[in-house]
């Protein structure tokens, strides 16, 4: 299963061999195959408000074959978990901030906010599963659905508060990579071993992250 490298500005998951990875990352989104998920720690001076993200984290990511993430997060607080059900293992990398967090169906107001004050502890979601059993790109589908979940479960289950009140559910601006074998497999649901091991890994990787901003930096995203 996966090695994790923390090199920063990077954070690196060796998936072992290639594999089928899906997710919306800003490098290399939608089905791709890669052997590596890469996540790259970003600061203000980074990212000013005229740069053209992409391009500029192209030419990072120029001679590495990978998917990439992108966070504000302290990569060194980042967290593993693992499950294995019925033989088959899921492993969830995650590092988790909660600044910009939201609730689903509504957008919190921030208007006014002075981004250059909080954003050295912005942060988002970002996960990469990696799944043992070989799945079709209708079974990664599928995946990527029940990771979706339980990290919206981990962060309801932290009862973390959104200006105004409500209960996060995620970030404005989270991502999650799942990755398998290639394969035959068109299942993954929660009636699914797969769908178990999936779920309970990126819930616990989660809710770590979670609990560790909580600690840390607050239990609400300022207003």
């Amino acid at each position: 299963m996966m090695q994790v490298k923390l090199a920063a500005p990077w954070l690196e998951c060796d998936l072992g061999a290639p594999h089928r990875v899906l997710s919306w990352a800003p490098h290399r989104p939608g089905y791709q195959t890669a052997r590596h998920i890469l996540w790259r720690q970003v600061r203000n001076a980074d990212l000013p408000a005229d740069l053209d993200v992409g391009a500029w984290l192209a030419l990072e990511m120029a001679g590495r074959d990978a998917v990439c993430l992108l966070t504000s997060r302290d990569i060194a607080f980042h967290q593993i978990a693992r499950a294995t059900v019925e033989g088959v293992t899921a492993q969830a990398l995650a590092t988790v901030g909660l600044s910009n967090a939201e609730a689903v169906g509504a957008r919190a107001d921030r208007t006014g906010r002075d981004w250059d004050k909080v954003m050295p502890s912005y942060g988002t979601i970002n996960i990469a599963v990696q799944l043992s059993l070989p799945l079709s790109d209708t079974g990664l589908l599928e995946a990527l659905s029940i990771a979706t979940q339980a990290r919206t479960a981990a962060i309801v289950a932290a009862g973390h508060r959104v200006p105004g009140g409500a209960i996060a559910t995620g970030t404005g601006t989270d991502c999650i990579a799942v990755a398998a074998p290639p394969g035959a497999e068109h299942y993954a649901g929660l009636h699914t071993a797969q769908g178990e091991a999936i779920g309970r890994a990126v819930f616990d990787a989660v809710a770590q992250g979670a609990a560790d901003w909580q600690a840390t930096i607050g239990p609400q995203s300022e207003g």
